[in-house]
């Protein structure tokens, strides 16, 4: 398949584009707003980088040709609301309409735990990754919503829990590395599709976790 990772100069972006020129037989395309971070993604692995701002207008045809998307670009958790609002929602929904528009066979949206009741100190945050997770939903795209814990750099573990709503008393967290697998693989295991679930690390092999949702 010729995947889109929106995003693709983050943290988790360029490890989505290393498992998928590693790990499977899919093309591994990057969008990025600046083109100077062409020649390090294309190094990662990537088939072609796509300059395009979010924060902008973009071409409806930006997606055309794609067979699966996965939107994994934000602002980041710690930036003002209206950065958020144009980068996790309104970015999430230009990109969203584009795949609508040419048919993406599915999309896998990288939203966060928490994002179904948003409250708290991240609540702007958590509201925008609920629009945009809402707006995937009613598009009547073929989704994957994956909502993990807080985002760590440790090395990957492999083993994760996974459920639509995890019971968690304590803040519990996944490596990127983990989220990275678990978006890609979700676009290759039949039971993701149409689903929308949390993950942190836990003990159950990834595959095998998502097979059994």
């Amino acid at each position: 398949m010729k995947v889109l990772i929106v995003g693709a100069n983050g943290y988790t972006g360029r490890l989505i584009i290393e498992y998928i020129a590693t790990h499977t037989d899919d093309h591994p395309y990057a969008m990025v707003r600046d083109e100077k971070q062409e020649k390090e993604l294309m190094e990662l692995g990537a088939v072609e980088v796509i300059e395009t701002d979010l924060e902008k207008e973009i071409d409806q045809e930006i997606t055309k040709g794609m067979d699966a998307i996965i939107f994994a670009a934000g602002s980041g958790s710690h930036t003002g609301a209206d950065k958020t609002i144009e980068i996790d929602q309104e970015g999430a929904k230009k990109i969203i309409d584009s795949a609508k528009e040419n048919h993406i066979s599915h999309f896998v949206m990288l939203s966060s735990i928490g994002a179904d009741e948003p409250q708290g100190p991240l609540e702007h945050y958590l509201a925008a990754k609920k629009e945009a997770d809402d707006y995937l939903i009613n598009s009547g795209l073929t989704y994957t919503i994956v909502r993990p814990g807080g985002l760590t750099h440790d090395p990957s573990t492999g083993k994760v829990t996974i459920a639509e709503k995890l019971d968690i008393v304590d803040e519990r967290q996944i490596p990127r590395e983990d989220v990275a697998h678990i978006l890609v693989a979700s676009l290759h295991i039949k039971t993701t599709k149409n689903k929308i679930f949390e993950v942190i690390s836990g003990d159950k092999d990834i595959e095998q976790a998502l097979k059994m949702m």
